[in-house]
């Protein structure tokens, strides 16, 4: 089957051609359209699901036009079920990590790992088996990443897929350490999404009982006599308070033997206990509470005191750590700068604390105080897009609702760009400002991304096996999404340089490389 030829029209016709076909002729009222009033203007949904979404797009902006602003963002603080296009959706079902549940996956590779070591005598064997091993870690890696870009591209639950990324971030793992691979897209899928946008002390304690979380910094190590302090640090540092919110190295060790004997295990045996502390051990799933390995001594946590119990004490503190002002403040920030600038107004932060104290930690209310404020309605177009931000957006306005083949190009642009999935290697996750991302060589790299997009020869289309039989043509970007909301929100610099295009692929190129699409 052959591909129609584009037709390139002169900017001024195609923009006539729309108005005509959107307006509805009424000789009684000659200026009368079939639009009704309670749509909102195309240029303001535009706006709004630009920055609610991954990157806006003609369906989104169809949805917030049809619901409405306010119903929209309801809609996506509030989301239910999320819905993928079916190819996606089948795509996401036949991965492993869709497949076999954590319990059954990191312990298999554990076991894999252990036997390689244990059964291969001659050296070539055991590289050869070492290097399988690796592999399968690398696909089972892949797999996670694979599945995140297919939601941010194309879910229904848009604000809920940018958190899932945020806390990602905030909570962060690194893929490469151990075997975290075979863990990172169960650590996703069950302790962060789920709460994303529910209350943070449920997230919280989602994170702090997954093996993800317990092996990366280290946790499993902490025992009553041999103290590890890293998890107990970041979570305060990092997760919770942050930096400067008066707590003394005395809490962090206190915090450290709150959190003795909490780690995970691949061993389905319970371990041998005294009888006397047989009813505080407690297994779900890999994550295990061993009280062999617990300090039961009297603790005091930010001036007061953590009655020992076991893993209740956990609770305990994390009670006491969600529900700090301190806290409020930290992730009211955080979560003020990823959606609105590097340096948010004190004033909304404020706010945003108060909602967040006021609600017990409600996610979603923080986010409404936020969104709906005057200081978010004035900021469209301030936030510059992180790595991230600016290769899902780009793809989801050049191919819209249309499922890409290879999310390989993707994953290749983010490692060249320096943010991968689960790739950065310290517990501060990636930054969130411009001068992380606005070097010399990221916008190189960014107009690099914008011509291979632009002419269609970016491979998102192209799959290991057959090829399809219909050569996907270059995205149209001079769309009705275009002449009705996006072109109007470019600057005079802007337009005249799509004016001097030479042809359909360079004013593609041209727009996804402008400064006003490398900002939100």
């Amino acid at each position: 089957m052959s591909v129609p030829p584009f037709r390139w029209f002169p900017p001024a016709l195609l923009a006539s051609l729309l108005l005509g076909a959107c307006a509805t002729h009424d000789p009684a009222n000659p200026s009368a359209t079939s639009a009704t009033t309670s749509r909102p203007a195309p240029v303001d949904a535009y706006k709004l699901t630009n920055r609610l979404t991954w990157g806006a797009n003609s369906a989104t902006l169809e949805q917030a036009e049809s619901k409405g602003l306010q119903a929209y963002l309801h809609q996506q603080l509030h989301p239910g079920p999320a819905t993928l296009p079916p190819v996606v959706q089948q795509q996401i079902a036949a991965m492993t990590i869709s497949q076999q549940p954590l319990v059954q996956l990191a312990t298999d590779m554990e076991k894999r790992q252990k036997d390689v070591n244990a059964t291969f005598a001659n050296d070539d064997d055991k590289k050869a088996a070492q290097q399988a091993y690796q592999q399968e870690m690398n696909r089972l890696g892949r797999e996670a990443a694979t599945r995140h870009l297919l939601r941010a591209l194309y879910s229904s639950n848009q604000v809920q897929e940018q958190m899932t990324w945020f806390w990602l971030n905030h909570f962060n793992v690194h893929l490469y350490k151990a075997n975290l691979r075979a863990m990172v897209g169960d650590y996703e899928d069950t302790a962060l999404r789920p709460h994303a946008l529910g209350k943070f002390r449920d997230l919280l304690g989602a994170v702090a009982h997954h093996p993800a979380m317990l092996r990366y910094l280290d946790n499993e190590q902490n025992a009553a006599g041999r103290i590890n302090e890293n998890y107990a640090r970041e979570l305060m540092e990092l997760h919770t308070l942050g930096v400067g919110a008066g707590y003394s190295q005395q809490d962090v060790q206190e915090m450290a033997r709150i959190l003795t004997g909490v780690g995970y295990s691949f061993n389905p045996d319970a371990p041998k206990l005294r009888k006397e502390l047989q009813g505080n051990y407690v297994r779900q799933g890999l994550f295990e509470f061993n009280p062999n390995r617990h300090d039961y001594g009297p603790k005091t946590l930010l001036g007061q005191p953590i009655k020992s119990r076991g893993l209740a004490e956990l609770d305990e503190a994390l009670d006491r750590l969600a529900k700090h002002p301190a806290t409020a403040h930290f992730i009211s920030r955080k979560l003020a700068q990823y959606w609105l600038s590097d340096t948010p107004p004190p004033a909304l932060v404020e706010r945003m604390a108060q909602s967040f104290l006021r609600s017990d930690g409600d996610i979603a209310v923080t986010l409404q105080t936020l969104m709906t404020s005057p200081e978010f309605a004035q900021g469209a177009g301030q936030k510059f897009k992180d790595p991230m931000h600016y290769v899902v957006s780009a793809v989801r306005l050049a191919y819209d609702n249309k499922p890409i083949l290879n999310v390989g190009p993707m994953l290749n642009w983010l490692n060249r760009m320096g943010e991968p999935l689960y790739g950065h290697q310290t517990p501060d996750g990636y930054a969130l400002d411009t001068a992380a991302w606005a070097s010399p060589g990221q916008m190189a790299t960014r107009f690099e991304i914008a011509k291979a997009i632009g002419s269609g020869n970016a491979g998102l289309f192209k799959t290991d096996g057959p090829q399809p039989m219909e050569k996907a043509a270059f995205p149209q970007l001079a769309n009705a999404l275009y002449y009705r909301a996006l072109g109007q929100t470019l600057g005079p610099n802007t337009q005249k340089a799509l004016a001097e295009a030479t042809s359909p692929q360079e004013w593609n190129s041209f727009l996804l490389s402008s400064p006003e699409l490398m900002h939100r």
